[in-house]
Formats: structure tokens, sequence, C-alpha cells
């Protein structure tokens, strides 16, 4: 996945190194390709009376996996920044579709979202952040629509059967909520990408008409096949019941460049939809997202798309943590990143609404290539206006269009405006306003540049938003929440559920205020199977390393168990394992400090039996991590102490062993004694045993980094240096040149560089110890870390930015030198 070209000449100038290098991630991206194609000059009418179908809209989806859950937390200046990106008109994605998660409790694939129902006939209509959400993207954009789909459910429904009276019955709660919201939902779907069940889905369909829901439509499928319209032809009361066919990443993934259905869902007389698709970068998703808007409709006949996910808002230790159109992790500090992909959606949501029609004749491959590029057209109902957007992410060349107008659509002067992606980097200019086109000879000309979205519109409000974001900094030591503050059913501050449903509720044992408290009681409807199903929420900075954390717990029930964790670091996809140290203490007494990892595997570092705790009582247990010294303690007593280096930092968490109720207070993480790094040393990769090393011994401004097998050179060298505000400065002793990201760039795979030090975040590192001694270095600027591209062990490699996976290309030994 690291694409990167490896430079060593000391011939090339460090400006034009850059420029070779940036073009180079271009070609290996897919943007720019390597062969040149012919282009050919197209002509396109724009004419009202094209046939066409209704365009639907484009959206994203909050969902499948808690993405959304730090934004909530944000400061209140820089959440409604995020969210005038997301939703407001005229100044960022302006998201015509919010399509959110139905909460089941359970893990659906980066997080657990909270059911309004965890015991049946119990309800809690403000459980959980998607109402607030909604309410947040309603109030930017009335008109927004809005959706929702199940991952999971709670395990009193049917039995563990989802497809159930249960689940009907649950939905038709969840949209009594949205309506004590003041929400209406507009579509509603199934079980997402699991096999449908047509009676059922039938029988939802009876359930809206009859509970007053008769406008909220029914997508059904949400598949990563079109079966549900083969399905639908073939059965007359499935084709009634259901309004909308949706598929799963019907573009090839990840360039989408091209689109496909099928014969069935091209003629079952229904809209069909991308109803999820994405699944990238917000920075590098931007150029495949711009393919597929357009080639969706042009390959497909798809009229909406629907992007996962809507926002990266979730900790860096969870696998998709870098996916969607804004990156937020850093709830504390309020830094946050508009990632490239926002502007791609821009360049057609700004210029069109749900109900406008596209225009069949004037929407196709330029010049008959999709090499080319690709353009589609728009106009509104009463052809009032139109727009037309043009993409040239593979264009070899630039080529030129001339446009003409008919069938009663209007003309005089034409808006232009260009987004530009054909290159890393983050000066690239969008959503900027070219110059406007008058016709000549009843034609209007354009030329377009490769790797550019264009749109060419009517239309007028348009505009980029111009608010930026603080810089990043670490979640300060010591930090604490007593949970007695929050209201009867919320999460608490930056605590994200993995597991299950961790939320305020009034305390026990005496104890008054609120306490957190584990609120699922029997297992969920699993959207994902995992060998371990515990419940356990995770907060925190994963550079912590020396610390102390305690909580209060209290069991409720016999045959239960409480847990804290400690150094908690890179969970696997589908929440397959964690990484973590953890203490856990039983109902009768039994304690044990456990570690597991990425797959689930667990072993015990050391166990033993205290006075038995019983239910409604309180106790204490507390980890404290000092280097490779683990210390257990519980109600104030040291229970056990181990040595083990496997995990060298990482966040805290809660945790049971099951489903039952569990209460938590008073959450205290202290510091323990941090070294400080500051020194000489040879900076070696764990993957590759090569050294961190500057390209042909190269001293300037520009000179890139790659790994080299070690010979003691200064280029190899490094200078460690330690600010007030805990980061690094990486200084070359060869070249007195700090380690640094090109122009702050937030494109995964740019190659580092010596620069003149500067004192930017691009040459500050949180410098952390991860796995078995060794260390993690990651960026102040953006939160990604330094990384060997591909995985490579060869000389030669380049050393990039890469967003956290946990890897040993990402895992580095400091071998002191002075």
């Amino acid at each position: 996945m690291n694409n990167i070209l490896s430079l060593r000449s000391r011939r090339i100038r460090p400006m034009a190194v850059l420029t070779v290098l940036l073009l180079a991630l271009a070609l290996l991206s897919g943007r720019i390709p390597t062969p040149a194609y012919a282009v050919t000059n197209t002509a396109v009418t724009v004419d009202g009376t094209s046939s066409g179908r209704t365009f639907d809209g484009i959206g994203a989806i909050s969902g499948g996996g808690g993405n959304t859950r730090l934004l909530y937390d944000y400061p209140a200046t820089q959440r409604n920044q995020i969210l005038d990106y997301l939703f407001k008109p005229g100044y960022g994605a302006d998201l015509q579709i919010l399509k959110v998660e139905v909460g089941g409790d359970t893990n659906s694939t980066d997080g657990a979202e909270a059911s309004i129902e965890h015991t049946k006939g119990t309800i809690d209509c403000n459980a959980g952040y998607e109402w607030w959400l909604m309410e947040q993207a309603k109030a930017r954009n009335p008109n927004i629509k809005l959706s929702a789909l199940s991952w999971g459910a709670p395990g009193w429904i049917g039995n563990g059967t989802f497809y159930s009276q249960d689940m009907i019955d649950y939905l038709m709660s969840w949209l009594g909520c949205a309506k004590q919201h003041g929400l209406t939902i507009d579509y509603i779907g199934g079980w997402n990408e699991r096999n449908y069940d047509a009676t059922w889905y039938e029988n939802l369909k009876s359930a809206l008409v009859s509970n007053g829901y008769a406008s909220t439509q029914l997508v059904g499928g949400d598949l990563a096949n079109w079966n549900i319209a083969t399905s639908m032809k073939n059965d007359t009361s499935l084709y009634n019941a259901v309004d909308i066919a949706g598929a799963h990443y019907p573009c090839v993934f990840p360039a989408m460049k091209s689109c496909s259905s099928t014969s069935d869902a091209q003629t079952l007389g229904k809209p069909i939809w991308a109803s999820e698709s994405g699944s990238e970068n917000a920075e590098n998703g931007a150029a495949p997202v711009a393919r597929g808007l357009n080639r969706g409709y042009i390959d497909g006949k798809m009229t909406a798309y629907i992007n996962w996910p809507i926002v990266a808002s979730t900790y860096q230790n969870l696998i998709f943590h870098d996916q969607g159109l804004i990156t937020a992790n850093q709830p504390w500090s309020g830094n946050y990143s508009v990632g490239r992909t926002t502007w791609s959606i821009a360049q057609t949501t700004q210029f069109t609404s749900p109900g406008w029609k596209y225009l069949d004749t004037a929407s196709g491959y330029l010049g008959g290539d999709r090499n080319n590029g690709s353009y589609v057209s728009y106009a509104a109902p009463d052809k009032s206006a139109w727009s037309s957007v043009f993409e040239t992410m593979d264009a070899a060349a630039s080529q030129t269009v001339t446009m003409s107008v008919a069938g009663g659509l209007p003309g005089g002067t034409l808006h232009v405006w260009s987004t530009d992606l054909s290159a890393p980097g983050t000066a690239n200019p969008h959503m900027v306003r070219n110059a406007d086109l008058t016709a000549g000879g009843g034609t209007y000309t354009l030329t377009l540049a490769p790797g550019h979205i264009y749109t060419v519109t009517t239309t007028t409000g348009q505009g980029a938003g111009t608010a930026t974001s603080p810089q990043r900094t670490q979640l300060a030591l010591p930090y604490s929440d007593s949970f007695a503050g929050y209201s009867t059913g919320q999460e608490a501050k930056y605590l994200s559920s993995m597991n299950g449903a961790f939320q305020a509720a009034s305390c026990g044992g005496g104890r008054s205020g609120e306490c957190l408290r584990q609120m699922a009681p029997v297992q969920p409807i699993r959207w994902v199977t995992t060998p371990s199903t515990q419940p356990y929420t995770l907060m925190g900075d994963l550079g912590w390393s020396n610390y102390t954390v305690s909580s209060d717990v209290l069991m409720e029930q016999s045959g239960s168990a409480a847990e804290i964790l400690g150094r908690a670091g890179t969970q696997a996809r589908g929440n397959d394992g964690l990484n973590a140290y953890h203490l856990r203490l039983s109902d009768t007494g039994a304690w044990s400090l456990l570690k597991s990892n990425t797959s689930w595997t667990w072993t015990t570092l050391a166990s033993g039996t205290v006075t038995a705790p019983g239910t409604n009582t309180w106790h204490k247990l507390a980890l404290s991590f000092q280097d490779s010294t683990i210390t257990a303690k519980i109600d104030g007593t040291t229970v056990g102490t181990v040595t083990d280096a496997s995990y060298g930092g990482g966040q805290v968490g809660l945790g049971t062993m099951g489903y039952y109720p569990v209460q938590y207070s008073n959450l205290s993480i202290t510091p323990g004694t941090v070294p400080d790094l500051s020194g000489t040393y040879k900076i070696v990769s764990v993957n590759s045993g090569k050294a961190l090393d500057a390209v042909g011994r190269g001293t300037a401004d520009g000179t890139l980094i790659d790994q080299w097998t070690y010979n003691g050179g200064t280029n190899q060298q490094w200078t460690l240096a330690r600010n007030s505000a805990g980061y690094y400065t990486i200084t070359g002793v060869g070249s007195g040149k700090a380690l640094d990201i090109p122009y702050f760039s937030t494109w995964t795979g740019t190659q580092l560089q010596l620069f003149t030090s500067n004192g930017g975040a691009n040459q500050q590192w949180v410098i952390a110890p991860s796995d078995n001694g060794s260390y993690t270095i990651e960026t102040r600027a953006n939160g990604y870390m330094l990384d060997v591209a591909k995985n490579s062990t060869a000389d030669g490699a380049a050393i990039d930015e890469w967003p956290t996976n946990g890897a040993t290309n990402q895992q580095w030994t400091l071998v002191k030198l002075s």
C-alpha cells in the first residue's frame, strides 16, 4: 500500500527531487497513468429534453463502527467548524444524505453504538450521538435527507434472531424516538451486508405504513451485489415493499475507475443506489471518489452515492481510523484536517439538489475513452438551472470541451469552479472560482487540465470554508473523571465503546450521583464474529507509556467480573483482538493480570485471590506501568508485580468479562516517570534492521530520507532533542537539518526529507514506547507514523508518513551513540 518512489541521486536539486517525487506519487496512486492516452476534444450539448433518471443525492454514513464518536467531545468551536464543513450549504461537502447506524450495543467495525433499548420495553430516546448529529445536519441544511440502517441489534430481539417481529418493533420504536427529536427519517434499511429476508422486508413495509411512516422509503439489499434487484423482479410482494435497491461498493475498489450494476437492476423501474461506497483515506480517496460519483451513473445508472464513513473520528489504534471526509481524532486539542475527499464531493453537491434530473445525452466519457475522464450533467426539474461535472483523474494531457445549451435550459454566462487533485500535497487549490464562460458562436469552450474536477454551472452561492484547525497536542496527564456530572444515558468524555454500552446511570452501593455502567445485559446480535466478545471501552493517548490507571468498580450480580485496561494499542480488524494488559477482579475475589493480543490470545501474567468483594460494594483497581514493570493493586494493596515488555505504551480502558452490569467511578490516570530520550542515535527499523538514512549523504534542504544498511556515516546519525511540550526534533548529525514532512503534506506515502529547522509541527515528533522495547515516531503535523514504504527490507526503500497500523515497519529501535 505504501506507494512511493525512492530516489538516491545527489545530482538532482532538492526542489527537482520533490517535483519528481510528487509526480511519481501521482503516477503510482492511479491519478496520472503511465501510458500516454490519446486525448480527443469533446463536444457536449446540455439538452433539457434529454432522457435521464432522477438524482437522489450524495451522502455519507455515520456508523458502521463508531466513526463519529470522538466528534461529539470536540470543543464547541472546532466541532461547529467540522459540522459546517460537512453539512453547511456552499461551504464544504454540503452532504445531501446522512445515513446513520441504528445502535445495537455491538462492535460494527471500529466500535459499538448504544441501543435505545438494551432491555425489552425500556426505551431511552437520548441514547447515543446519532440524534445529535442528525439534528446538527438538519439545522445547517433543512433539506438534507436522513437514512438509517442496522449493523447489529440488542440480544433480546427475537431471542437472538434479527429477522423477527421484535426487530420490526424495535425499528418502529427507533423511528418514534426520531420523531421525539423532531426528525423525519426518509429512508430505512434492513441488516447491513447480511442476506436479506423477503418476508421480513414485506412485514417491515406494512409496519411502516400502519405506524404512520408511509413516507419512509425502504432500501433493500445493502450487499456487495445486486441480488435484491433480481429477487424484486421475480417477487411482486417484495417489489412492492422495497422502494430502492442498494448495493455496496459497486465501483471497483480502490480506484473506482469502473462501476457496474446488473441488467435486472437497471431495468427494475425503481431507483438503484451505491448505498455504501468509499472506504478511502480522507486525502488519497479524493480521486477515486471523484471518479465514482460520475461513473456510478454513467456505468451503472445509480442515482445516489453514500460514502463510508462520514468522518475519521475514532482513535488511531482502530483499523479504519484514517477514512472519511474529515480526520478528527484529537478532541482534547480540537485538531482536525479537512480531507480532499470533501472537495471531490463538493464539486457535485454544491451545484445540484436531490430531485434534479440526470441528462443522459450530456453524460459520458471524454473523447469516448474513460482514461480521459468523465462528465455528468444535471438539470433542475423546472429547467431553471443546470450543472455539468467533469473529472480528468487519469488524463495524460490537457483537453478541450466545447459546450452548447439546448432544450429550454438557460445559457448566458456560465460559472466554472475547479479542484486540483493532480498531485499530492496540501497546497493544491480546491473549490476555486475560475473565469466565467461566455458563448462564442453559440458554444462555450473550456480547457480541462489533468487530475482536476471542474463544474460548469448556471447556479450561484458556492464557496469553500476558511476555518482552520489548532495544532495537535498530547492529552496531558494527570487526567481524571468521576463520571458524576453526566446526564443519565450519556457516554463519558473521550471513552469509546468497542463492545457493549457504557453509559451514565445512577450509582449503586450507597454512592450518590452518576456512575458509568455497562448497560447491555445479554450478548447482542453481532455484525462481526470474534473469539472474544467481552464489553470494553477505551480512551486516551496512544503515546502514554508510564502511568497508573485506576478506577472504582462495583459488580451488581453474582458470577461477574470487572476489569481495567492499560497500554491498550493496536486493535485488529473487526474487533478480532487487542494488544493490552488487563487487571480483572471477580465477585468471588479471584483476580488476574492478563495480556491479550490482536488474535485474542490471552496470557496470564499473575493471579490470586483476595477477600470476595461480592456484589453492590465498591472496590478500587489500579494498574501501574513503569518501563517493563507492571504493578497490580486492589483496594490499595499490591497483589502482583510482573516484568513484561510486550507493550510499551497505549490507552486505558474499562471492561467486563461478559454482558452484565458493572459500574465504574473515579477513573484516574496519573503520570509515571517518562525518560528524556535526548541524545544522538542510530534509528533502526524493526522490520528491516536498516538505519534511517539521508539519501546520498545529502545535507541540503529537500534531501530525501530512506533506509540503508548502517555504515557509521553521519547521514545515519540523528540527534533527538525534546522541547518543553514533550515533542522531539530529529536532526541529522551530518547535515544539521531537521527530519521534515514536505509542505505539511497529509498525503499518505509522502517521503520525508531534510529541511532547515523551523519549529513547525511537521518537524516535531512524538516518540513513544511500542512493542518489545521498540518505539513509534509520530508526526505532530497530522498523527501519521514514520514508516518504511511497502514494508520493504531493501536498501534505498523510502521513509514516508503513513497512518498508524501497528506493523513492524512503523516500529524503531533507538541505539544510543552519545
